[in-house]
């Protein structure tokens, strides 16, 4: 049983439609609470009546030291992929209810229900809590491990949060629209006419609540497709790649890696833990907004990197850099980088706990370098995103600053919206600064659920030069502290793919066909033989184009022709040839265009050299599934 435990000022929730065949009936199709401790409940596989009692007992303990009156259950199946059956889930829900004391008021939202919902959670320190109780909660623990596992099933795990994170908490935010025209206006006050994609992206922002209470679209297309999937034997937000899926992720990685060291950056490999006691790095830790692993070897403390940042300043500590060079730039492709994303928010590939980070880190000689060198990453961030696939309409940008910088750099942000961004920036502008960076930006693309998540981003550090003791070579021949600048020009690559499918979900919804981009689409040709007698030439036209770097495959099934057709378009195949006795007499393929809604002839060299011309300038990757569709295993049932 996993439960994400909120202490809120209000809760509402309005029933949509029944999701599942098992659900209760309700006359009350709206509700809304104030001041109640909320369990969002996810029922797994093995939960018992007595880990119902447990999770109400530690709740209701934890609601006589707050002094809070009102419980709400709200079930809630988005922090588990091991559900227990929806029969079975309903009766331990039942006795969680039956266990709730009577001075306690019970809010109960109904099981089996699609489900609108909003939340306005406290900001103290204990107001969002991850629990694990039952069988779930010890079953890959080690005996070494029982205590700390027997603490996390009781609510009661240690988690390390840094002073950054405590800070954020205080820091106070005021939230603006900068136009083109360089108007900075309360975000109250805009008019958002023709501009509502930014509004959702600014409610999202403000309103600060980042779980689910829907699965997102990208989730059930990474799994139909048969390219991304939970893997229930790992820590939550640590994913399994199906084939195509990690083709995907591999043509991304290339293309930013490329597109890096051709911008100027220096490419490095640095280790994936660092020592927990290390001076600078623990004070970094705690100038970093993030949630940290800790693993222990040899009687020390070490803990997971979340971004290259560790191993990339230590090496420039160690480098003899002049001015002459500056700025130089240093990358890694970090495979992977760790957070301790809490429960709640973890989500398919939109927010996970390991991910691969493209990190550029740029030094700088003052502020106005790096004003200058900010402004260049923010334009290749735009190109990076482009060559992806993802349009400059279809992302919103954040600018966050400090009011001191503000008032010294004002011009300068609004030269980069007016010159750079082109259309209206959601600004957040801090009271004061809360960790190493002033200013930063953001790309963020706005999902299904009208939620956001960030891609490209570039910070301003002026902090980590002088704690790391980096230094570079001035004209007069002294050593001086650097401006750093931290670049993640796409952002995670595993968010790239959250964004792609959920585009593709918004086409879907619109009546369009959903697609990948063709130099990521797994399988960019697909031929269906009309008989057996034509598998053996479909091999060889299907072998032909791989080595012509298109990728091609051949569907042998027995399946009727009408049914080929119907897989290869529901596997977003671009191209479905059709290859029977007419078609290997002419030499020209009937090829059904998937995205144009169309047919023509085409014949085998005039398709490689369509494919290649839109895919010019792209990695290429042959695709290590068989050829043959019958002998290819299924992953998701």
């Amino acid at each position: 049983m996993r439960i994400l435990q909120l202490d809120v000022n209000n809760i509402k929730y309005k029933l949509i439609e029944p999701e599942s065949k098992v659900y209760e009936k309700s006359d009350e199709k709206e509700k809304s609470v104030d001041d109640a401790i909320v369990l969002l409940v996810s029922i797994e596989s093995g939960d018992t009546a007595e880990d119902a009692h447990e999770a109400i007992n530690e709740a209701v303990k934890f609601m006589k030291q707050i002094k809070r009156k009102r419980l709400v259950i709200y079930p809630f199946a988005h922090l588990s992929n091991n559900l227990e059956k929806p029969e079975k889930a309903l009766e331990i829900l039942n006795e969680m209810r039956k266990s709730v004391p009577k001075e306690i008021e019970l809010i109960s939202a109904p099981f089996g229900w699609n489900k609108s919902l909003s939340l306005d959670i406290k900001g103290h320190p204990l107001a969002e809590q991850s629990k694990s109780f039952g069988i779930n909660a010890k079953r890959n623990a080690k005996p070494s491990e029982e205590k700390s596992a027997e603490k996390e099933a009781k609510g009661s795990e240690k988690e390390e949060v840094s002073e950054a994170l405590k800070q954020e908490e205080k820091v106070k935010s005021t939230w603006y629209i900068l136009d083109v025209d360089g108007n900075l206006i309360p975000v109250e006050k805009f008019d958002f006419k023709g501009h509502e994609n930014i509004k959702k992206f600014a409610n999202y922002e403000m309103s600060k609540v980042r779980a689910y209470q829907q699965l997102p679209a990208h989730v059930k297309l990474m799994r139909r497709l048969e390219l991304v999937d939970y893997e229930p034997g790992s820590d939550a937000g640590n994913m399994r790649y199906y084939p195509n899926g990690r083709l995907i992720k591999s043509l991304l990685e290339q293309y930013v890696t490329k597109k890096v060291i051709e911008y100027g950056a220096i490419e490095l490999e640095t280790p994936i833990m660092y020592d927990y006691g290390h001076p600078a790095l623990k004070e970094y830790l705690n100038r970093f907004p993030a949630r940290h692993y800790i693993v222990r070897s040899d009687d020390k403390d070490f803990f997971l990197r979340f971004s290259a940042d560790f191993g990339q300043f230590l090496l420039m500590r160690d480098a003899t850099i002049s001015y002459k060079q500056l700025p130089f730039r240093f990358y890694e492709l970090t495979r992977y980088s760790f957070r301790r994303e809490k429960s709640g928010e973890v989500v398919g590939l939109k927010r996970l706990r390991a991910f691969t980070m493209p990190d550029m880190h740029t030094l700088c000689q003052d502020l106005e370098q790096a004003k200058e060198e900010f402004k260049k990453q923010f334009r290749f961030s735009q190109e990076i995103l482009d060559g992806i696939g993802i349009k400059k309409e279809q992302y919103e940008a954040a600018i966050r600053f400090t009011v001191d910088f503000w008032n010294e750099n004002s011009d300068f942000i609004k030269s980069i919206v007016k010159d750079e961004l082109k259309k209206p920036a959601l600004i957040e502008m801090w009271n004061f600064r809360y960790a190493y960076f002033d200013p930063k930006f953001e790309f963020n693309v706005i999902d299904t659920m009208d939620k956001a998540t960030a891609l490209s981003t570039v910070q301003v550090d002026h902090e980590n030069g002088k704690r790391y003791e980096i230094k570079y070579i001035d004209k007069e021949g002294k050593k001086r502290y650097p401006i750093l600048l931290h670049c993640s020009p796409s952002g995670a690559i595993e968010r790239v793919i959250y964004a792609l499918l959920e585009f593709a979900a918004m086409d879907e919804k619109k009546g369009k066909v959903p697609s990948l981009p063709l130099w990521l689409s797994p399988i960019q040709v697909r031929l269906l033989p009309i008989s057996d007698k034509h598998v053996e030439k479909c091999v060889e036209i299907a072998n032909t184009m791989k080595a012509n770097g298109v990728r091609a495959d051949v569907d042998d099934t027995s399946s009727t022709l009408d049914k080929k057709v119907l897989n290869a378009e529901q596997s977003w195949v671009p191209y479905i040839c059709v290859v029977g006795d007419k078609e290997l007499k002419s030499g020209k393929l009937s090829v059904r265009l998937r995205l144009e809604k169309e047919k023509k002839e085409m014949s085998v060299d005039e398709i490689i050299k369509e494919i290649n011309e839109k895919c010019n300038g792209m990695p290429k990757a042959d695709n290590s599934l068989p050829v043959l569709l019958s002998k290819r295993p299924i992953f998701v049932g």
